[in-house]
């Protein structure tokens, strides 16, 4: 690469120069280099074993410690500048107790027998104080103690590829997309290339000793073409998602082809015809359908939001705490799964913040929700002897909660692809990516719109649509599911960071599904929205 391509950057932006990249890359060797990740010293265990002899000598009736590294990277570009780079390490311990039926936390960045003790003396304060305020004690599900150890499969770890080469393969691509003739109007092309590895020892009082390395890889592209003359712009994301691999998913996915696609897409939506507000069947390509997924299904079915007991960052759901179970969420096209153990999703783990093993269940079956999301305080809420496995905290700093699983459509057993979708379709329209969406606060009533859309009539694409979005009742909608692909359709999609919880954490997780298609749904025009067409009104 062109040294002066960062120092160019730099100077655009403040936040870069050549030293900065060398300390960087000086930096990256030495805390990660090619060799094998090491599992916990000695020293760290003997620590954890030390602290939870002493949270139970202040009268813990269980005790488990989280010692937590994070390690974040990233590289972000325009055009053809490097623009960013970034390189983060976090390390700590959390410590969390139960006493008097109640539980207790409390973390430190600073990872020694002094500040651990001190951890345990005010997790244990805290609960004896909490515990004047609860009226029903926990009642955790039963497990059994785990000595284990388990790492996300993958074949390249993105902290082995230098800033240099990641930087190098953006601009690379960026290129490419430049190429595209666009009839005179102006492209902007801005990528971001994120790295995760989250390394977690995990130890109980009542036996489990487990270590994990979790990695992640969030690589993101947009494609922005102006028209200046008429004052314009238009803009088709990449439909590249997260997912939990190494580099080797960056260096497979078709960004060749894709880039410049993107590009000619963004440039076409400009001109694109407007849509006629009216009932269509649309037909949801994987790439979009993900996120409906994921507000309509992944946050309403979480135990806690049903109970009650949680309502930040995403409210309640409309499903009642004695009714959810057998509740009539769709058609019989309707499959879901719940499965922390699918390879390359972000929800995927080994064991959950509760030392529970993981598991794939059937959440939704023909229709009906037979299951939801559990952990060891909640499986006795839900009738069950076990916990699904779905405890999570973002970092050493916070306390496990219950966190969505994976959550997905499975596909048609029998073949039906996308074209054939289409061929059965009269009066529809096909929509690819996510974009912006709204769901009120028990997941019900919402409205989502996508990157690009195209008219669907009698079986056959005839032109790109503008302005579409379409709304709807979550289970009205799922009700209306006629038709799905098969496995060869599937496609897996998510979310890096997913908010909930106060104070706010965030969940990676990840929701694959098949095109789909969902019959006489609303769709507006966005431009031309009347007050008569806003969701949750007819």
């Amino acid at each position: 690469m062109d040294r002066r391509l960062f120092l160019k950057g730099a100077l655009a932006t403040g936040a870069l120069s050549l030293g900065n990249l060398d300390l960087l890359a000086t930096r990256t060797a030495h805390a990660t280099g090619n060799a094998p990740l090491a599992t916990p010293s000695a020293a760290d265990r003997n620590l954890a074993d030390t602290l939870l002899s002493y949270a139970k000598v202040l009268g813990a009736s269980y005790c488990d410690v989280r010692f937590v590294r994070m390690l974040t990277q990233s590289v972000s570009a325009r055009d053809q500048v490097v623009t960013g780079l970034s390189d983060s390490e976090s390390y700590g311990l959390g410590l969390r107790v139960i006493k008097n039926g109640t539980w207790g936390f409390a973390a430190t960045r600073i990872v020694d027998l002094q500040n651990g003790k001190r951890v345990a003396e005010e997790a244990v304060a805290m609960a004896a104080s909490n515990s004047k305020l609860q009226t029903i004690p926990l009642d955790l599900a039963p497990v059994q103690p785990i000595q284990a150890e388990w790492k996300t499969p993958i074949e390249k770890n993105p902290f082995d590829v230098s800033f240099k080469d990641r930087a190098q393969f953006l601009l690379e691509m960026h290129a490419l997309g430049a190429s595209v003739p666009l009839g005179g109007n102006k492209l902007t092309l801005f990528s971001n290339l994120n790295a995760v590895r989250e390394e977690k020892y995990f130890a109980s009082s009542e036996g489990s000793r487990i270590w994990q390395e979790v990695t992640r890889i969030d690589p993101s592209t947009w494609a922005t073409v102006a028209d200046t003359k008429k004052g314009e712009f238009a803009s088709r994301a990449l439909f590249v998602l997260p997912q939990g691999r190494g580099f080797e998913y960056v260096e497979h996915y078709p960004y060749k082809d894709e880039i410049k696609q993107a590009a000619a897409e963004a440039n076409e939506k400009i001109s694109a015809v407007p849509v006629e507000p009216g009932k269509y069947d649309l037909i949801l390509h994987p790439t979009h359908l993900w996120l409906t997924i994921h507000e309509s299904i992944g946050h309403p079915t979480e135990l806690d939001r049903i109970m009650g007991y949680e309502a930040d960052f995403a409210g309640t759901s409309f499903l009642k705490p004695n009714t959810w179970r057998g509740f009539s969420y769709g058609s019989e096209y309707m499959n879901i799964v719940a499965d922390r153990t699918q390879e390359g999703a972000l929800a995927t783990v080994g064991y959950d913040d509760d030392g529970v093993p993981t598991q794939s269940y059937s959440l939704i079956s023909k229709g009906s929700l037979i299951a939801t999301q559990t952990t060891r305080e909640q499986a006795a809420m839900a009738g069950e002897k076990a916990s699904r496995g779905e405890s999570y905290a973002e970092g050493w700093w916070n306390i496990a909660f219950q966190r969505m699983p994976n959550v997905s459509l499975q596909p048609n057993p029998k073949k039906y692809s996308l074209q054939d979708i289409i061929k059965d379709t009269n009066k529809g329209i096909l929509i690819k990516g996510n974009s912006s969406y709204s769901i009120d606060q028990q997941r019900y009533n919402f409205q989502f719109s996508g990157q690009v859309a195209y008219e669907v009539r009698n079986g056959a694409i005839t032109h790109m649509l503008r302005d579409v979005a379409y709304y709807g009742k979550t289970s009205n909608f799922w009700d209306n599911l006629d038709a799905i692909g098969d496995k060869s359709e599937y496609m897996l999609g998510g979310a890096m960071y997913d908010g909930k919880g106060e104070p706010e954490q965030s969940n990676p997780v990840s929701h694959g599904c098949p095109c789909a298609r969902f019959a006489n749904q609303h769709v507006i025009n966005t431009r031309k929205q009347s007050a008569n067409s806003r969701p949750g009104m007819s």
